[in-house]
């Protein structure tokens, strides 16, 4: 399995200005015009208004305008979580410039990043800046970031600061939810609203950012903690449709979007469906199911995107699903890129019994390379390169 220890970070400064070769920088957190200083999110006085849903005809030109991505779910190898990434004090934007210019080689144009709603909470201005340096970093490579603004997976008790150790051999075991139980059962939305409004609304005329996901499987119990509200998934689906509308209010130039993936919740399929410009997905599932998953959502009439997939116990490989992504245009985002202390090269059931001295897997479950750079397995980067035209 892949040391913790990690590659030393590159030599080249990426920059931290807004905007470099020709983007458009963030609006500051408050600021009604151009220049004006930050005031901080003010808490809404009522429901957003939402912004219509793209026509058909707009969404293809947007595929038009971006043709066949591929990437993969995002994170630096030395970030367990979404405070790693993002907090002041652990913010790494060397390891980032230095791992994306890895995908680059690959010919990899995107990445798919989550965020969390206490690190606008906490310091909207910073988090906004360091939102556009990291924007910066992916640009200067040519790679297009698609945000996740909200997340039902994992632990329910968010909390900014300091964050604990991965638990060994364990899958993800500091991942956090956003918003976590108590957010999500707090009367009062004005704070989830103003970030969901506030963070789109600083990147919307921004064409480093191609799309918003606006929230990760909101159908997830995250059942490996026992610390969600009983009725969690009943709350999501009420604060789902309000979610899109908080990000329209936004008004992006980007699409939004929110991935069906379990067919066990249909209420919250439908407002997937009804509200996402693009339509996106996860499939984790071998060959066959996944062209007949693919299949069933090409007749909503819009681009696709696979914004999950690659568990090579399951048969979701880049070897088997990468070459029909490409052959049916949908982009492909696998989970994982550089091992590290996310830990999720090791399987989902880890967290019933971690792989912790002679235990350990076959087979990484997710993650692309090691830490230093070096691919898991040659022939998927082989794969990744020839499918991707992969420039130097």
């Amino acid at each position: 399995m892949p040391a913790v220890m990690l590659a030393a970070r590159a030599a080249a400064d990426p920059g931290s200005g807004a905007g470099a070769g020709g983007t458009v920088g963030p609006t500051a957190p408050g600021a009604t015009t151009p220049g004006a200083a930050p005031a901080g999110p003010a808490a809404p006085a009522g429901p957003a208004a939402p912004a219509a849903r793209w026509t058909p005809e707009r969404a293809q030109q947007w595929r038009t305008q971006n043709p066949w991505m591929v990437g993969a779910n995002y994170i630096n190898a030395n970030a367990g979580n979404q405070f790693e990434m993002f907090q002041a004090q652990t913010f790494d934007p060397n390891r980032m410039n230095l791992e994306l210019g890895w995908a680059r080689g690959l010919g990899m144009t995107t990445m798919r990043v989550f965020l969390q709603d206490q690190l606008w909470t906490a310091d909207p201005t910073g988090f906004v800046q360091r939102l556009d340096q990291f924007l910066t970093i992916a640009h200067n490579n040519g790679i297009k970031i698609m945000f996740v603004l909200f997340d039902s997976c994992w632990d329910p008790n968010p909390k900014p600061g300091v964050q604990r150790e991965p638990t060994p051999g364990v899958h993800n075991s500091t991942w956090v939810q956003s918003p976590g139980a108590a957010g999500l059962t707090a009367a009062d939305t004005a704070g989830l609203q103003a970030y969901a409004t506030g963070v789109v609304k600083a990147f919307a005329n921004d064409p480093r950012v191609v799309a918003w996901d606006v929230w990760n499987e909101p159908e997830n119990l995250a059942d490996s903690y026992p610390l969600s509200p009983p009725d969690k998934v009943a709350r999501v689906a009420k604060l789902l449709p309000q979610a899109f509308a908080w990000a329209r209010a936004g008004n992006p130039t980007q699409p939004l979007t929110s991935g069906v993936w379990a067919d066990t919740r249909p209420e919250i399929r439908a407002i997937q469906l009804e509200q996402s410009d693009v339509i996106s997905f996860h499939s984790y599932d071998p060959p066959e199911k996944f062209r007949a998953m693919a299949a069933d959502l090409a007749k909503q009439g819009r681009p696709m995107l696979l914004t999950e997939y690659m568990a090579r116990p399951q048969g979701s490989t880049i070897e088997t699903i990468l070459p029909i992504c490409k052959e049916l245009g949908i982009d492909a985002y696998q989970w994982g890129f550089v091992a590290g202390r996310s830990q999720t090269y090791y399987p989902w059931d880890s967290w019933k019994q971690p792989y912790v001295g002679a235990r350990q897997p076959q087979q990484w479950f997710h993650d692309l390379l090691w830490p230093d750079g070096r691919p898991y397995r040659d022939a998927e980067v082989a794969t990744v390169r020839r499918l991707t035209a992969a420039r130097t």
